[in-house]
């Protein structure tokens, strides 16, 4: 899971830059889901929940050229650095 905050004001254009990644993602080898969520209580903040086949795939995935491209698209767009967490399901 990924939280992504934006900068006040950059809200609508952070926005466009994480669904541009919603198809390609999903479209990546080892993709099992690949979700956004905008937060109803404070619209600075946006969640990426991923799960993929293996450390393999997620690793390939921040290496891919739409990652890189939205990295760069968001840069000045963000009010902090992104939090990424690691999770393992638990049953």
């Amino acid at each position: 899971m990924a939280r992504i905050t934006a900068r006040a004001g950059a809200e609508k254009e952070l926005l466009a830059v994480l669904q541009d990644l919603l198809l390609p993602s999903r479209g990546e080898e080892g993709c099992l889901s690949y979700e956004l969520f905008h937060n109803q209580d404070d619209p600075l903040e946006f969640v990426t929940s991923e799960q993929w086949r293996d450390q393999a795939a997620a690793d390939a995935h921040l290496a891919s050229p739409h990652v890189a491209t939205a990295i760069a698209r968001a840069g000045e767009l963000l009010g902090q650095p992104p939090l990424i967490h690691r999770f393992t399901q638990v049953e």
